[in-house]
């Protein structure tokens, strides 16, 4: 079994996760540091968040009349990308909130 059919079997697109994955480069490359974190988990961050948020993300804008493209494809890679550079930012927030209550409410370093 490939791994597109593996995907499709769980019901992921394979385009969806690829713009999750370069939204995720891209957030990762905007940094001003570069931490093994910032290149390695961003990628799989976006495409995990894109993977299982961009249809949720297009239904919600669909039922709030938001203009989007005529071609359904176009719409749902746009989603996916955004989801996947979102997803990252969620991420940072997490991990700086569970990082200080691991040591104990002291700034970070």
């Amino acid at each position: 079994m490939a791994i597109n059919e593996y995907l499709d079997a769980l019901g992921i697109k394979v385009g969806v996760v690829v713009a999750g994955f370069m939204g995720g480069v891209l957030r990762g490359l905007s940094r001003r540091r570069y931490t093994a974190r910032e290149i390695f988990v961003t990628p799989i961050v976006g495409a995990i968040a894109a993977a299982y948020m961009t249809e949720p993300v297009l239904f919600y804008l669909r039922a709030i009349n938001w203009p989007l493209p005529d071609r359904d494809i176009t719409a749902t890679n746009v989603s996916a990308f955004i989801v996947g550079i979102g997803g990252m930012w969620v991420s940072d927030l997490v991990f700086e909130i569970v990082s200080r209550w691991v040591r104990g409410g002291k700034p970070g370093p």
